[in-house]
């Protein structure tokens, strides 16, 4: 076997590659193009709106494949859906199905045995069916409540045989269906967030900043009048680089960093009569415990700060909050 391409077999890789990528962007141009010919994707569009079930895509070997993938995109787009097999469907599975749910069947010929065999019983049960095939006179065209068609001018592949431009197409018209239907339902971020809690964007947009602020003992503060050698000592012990001075009621009236005392010490060298509201940096930053931790990280951002205060409603001293906090929750 050779370890590398002689230059007209890499000639041969690219012109492959350019004409399949070539096949499959035309194959969904001429869907796009379709799509004007009749009403039968807003008609898909409206039953899958008026579902209060689940949607349930179904369909074999590649087509199978495809309708897993346009399952998950529907069930974290907003809409509770799930891939059934039509073999297992025929053992068993298909007594998930009920009256409630819309049937996605997907079948590029029309003519899948597998899933012609269980759509007499979905149809009996009244489950609104959707077909997505390549032709549309076929058995499961003629089934449907609505048809969409995904048929291709031809495959990429050179023997035109495996399922390539078809596929694509497929997955392309599944997209589709979950983009009109999600913004039909006014699904927003938030949404899609509490559906991946664990992945970037749910960070985002699912923590708060009392979910991640320091509280209690753990927040520095010390009053105006306090000597500076006494409110370092609160700075260090804390170990946030910064110290809240607060009035008697508890409320932030400045605040003290690291920052302040570097600059301090580059013009002021006898510390012994500063009193901390004499070199306090007045009118802290804050946020509020229920603000979004994205919040206070463009906050920080804007100001070039490391550091800030929580305070609530009523403008008290609640918490206090460093980047390397927001950075440990994957917030940044």
């Amino acid at each position: 076997m050779q370890n590398s391409f002689d230059e007209n077999a890499a000639r041969r890789v690219m012109a492959l590659a350019r004409e399949t990528l070539a096949i499959e962007a035309d194959a969904v141009k001429a869907l796009h193009d379709r799509l004007d010919a009749d009403d039968s994707l807003v008609r898909a569009v409206a039953v899958l709106y008026a579902c209060t079930g689940r949607v349930v895509v179904s369909g074999m070997g590649k087509s199978g494949h495809i309708a897993r993938k346009i399952a998950a995109t529907f069930a974290s787009t907003g809409t509770p859906a799930m891939f059934v097999h039509p073999g297992e469907a025929a053992h068993g599975d298909l007594g998930m199905v009920t009256a409630q749910d819309v049937f996605i069947a997907i079948s590029n010929s029309g003519e899948s045995s597998e899933l012609m065999d269980i759509l007499p019983v979905v149809k009996r049960m009244g489950t609104p069916l959707i077909a997505m095939t390549g032709k549309p006179q076929s058995r499961l065209a003629q089934l449907a409540d609505v048809h969409l068609d995904i048929s291709v001018a031809k495959e990429a592949c050179p023997m035109n045989l495996a399922p390539t431009a078809s596929t694509t197409v497929t997955l392309a018209l599944g997209d589709a269906l979950a983009v009109a239907l999600l913004d039909a339902r006014g699904f927003r971020e938030e949404d899609f967030a509490r559906s991946h809690p664990g992945g970037a964007l749910g960070r985002r947009l699912l923590t708060h900043v009392r979910d991640v602020m320091r509280s209690g003992d753990a927040v520095p503060k010390v009053g105006p009048d306090t000597p500076l050698a006494q409110a370092l000592v609160e700075v260090s012990q804390k170990g946030l680089g910064m110290t809240a001075i607060v009035d008697l009621e508890n409320r932030p009236i400045g605040s003290f960093t690291d920052g302040d005392l570097r600059r301090l010490i580059a013009r002021v060298q006898d510390f012994s009569h500063i009193v901390i509201r004499d070199v306090m940096h007045a009118g802290p930053r804050t946020v509020q415990p229920e603000q979004l931790a994205v919040d206070a990280v463009a906050i920080m951002e804007e100001f070039r700060i490391n550091q800030m205060l929580v305070v609530d409603a009523d403008g008290k001293l609640v918490g206090a909050l460093h980047i390397h906090d927001l950075t440990r929750a994957k917030v940044i």
